[in-house]
């Protein structure tokens, strides 16, 4: 399970004078994501975003559990055991800020990524 701005996105947000919200995404990424969908490996994306351009960009490269506008990123989580059944200890989940910490907190692995590029994981899980 991906956060997107600040973990897929180096977190910046340039807006145009229509209006209109841009990220930029690596190319790396959404390889690496082809490359696991291949494998038999389920991604989800679980953002608190709401621009339908991203989610296209995940359609694009396979990824269809898509959870736009989830500022309560825990209930995204819960419709996602909901519908599939997850073991938690099998979950990775990477994040960037605190609307991702409840979910972290339930899977088997999370990574908390920080603006300097590290990152380190949460393992209380409880």
């Amino acid at each position: 399970i991906f956060d997107v701005d600040g973990v897929l996105t180096d977190g910046k947000i340039l807006i145009t004078s229509e209006g209109d919200l841009l990220r930029s995404f690596d190319t790396k990424d959404g390889y690496a994501m082809k490359c696991a969908l291949v494998k038999g490996y389920k991604i989800v994306i679980i953002t608190g975003g709401r621009n339908e351009g991203v989610r296209e960009r995940f359609k694009e490269l396979g990824v269809y559990d898509i959870y736009m506008s989830a500022h309560h990123k825990l209930d995204a989580y819960q419709d996602l055991q909901d519908n599939y059944n997850l073991n938690p200890d099998e979950i990775l989940y990477i994040g960037d800020d605190v609307p991702d910490i409840p979910v972290m907190k339930k899977v088997g692995v999370s990574l908390m990524l920080l603006v300097d590029g590290s990152a380190f994981a949460l393992s209380d899980r409880k």
